[in-house]
């Protein structure tokens, strides 16, 4: 069972990640689609952003910008997976009829989902701590 959930994962993530990037054409290679505003000087906030043009970081605004987007999946998938989380807890917790495992049980899916939002919180920050890191100004 463990096996399937995480080649699950691995192939979600190679779609998402890895593919993409042989979806390009060759004019594309030149540059990136800025789908978020990153808030740097010099990004533009939306459009091409071309690698040949000498006023623009165009090399850590598509970083950035690709930060972006994977913690944007990452805060969908697990406020998902905790919706449901809790969901399930709840129907667990409430069906126990006074059986301690399953009270138990709906309780430990419940507090797994409050983890699971509060990582999902956490990566909502991580582009500002990249930006951090980088010591890109704003």
């Amino acid at each position: 069972m463990n096996k399937k959930i995480f080649l699950t994962v691995a192939l979600t993530l190679l779609a998402v990640v890895v593919l993409p990037v042989f979806a390009q054409t060759p004019s594309e290679l030149n540059g990136c689609y800025m789908k978020h505003n990153v808030n740097v000087t010099g990004c533009p906030t939306s459009g091409f952003c071309d690698y040949n043009t000498s006023n623009s970081p165009c090399g850590m605004c598509c970083l950035l910008n690709s930060v972006y987007t994977i913690t944007d999946w990452i805060f969908i998938f697990l406020m998902a997976i905790s919706a449901l989380m809790i969901i399930m807890g709840a129907i667990k917790f409430t069906t126990a009829g006074g059986n301690p495992d399953n009270t138990k049980q709906g309780r430990n899916y419940i507090m797994y989902a409050a983890i699971g939002i509060a990582i999902a919180l956490f990566a909502r920050a991580i582009p500002s701590i990249v930006k951090l890191m980088m010591g890109v100004q704003q």
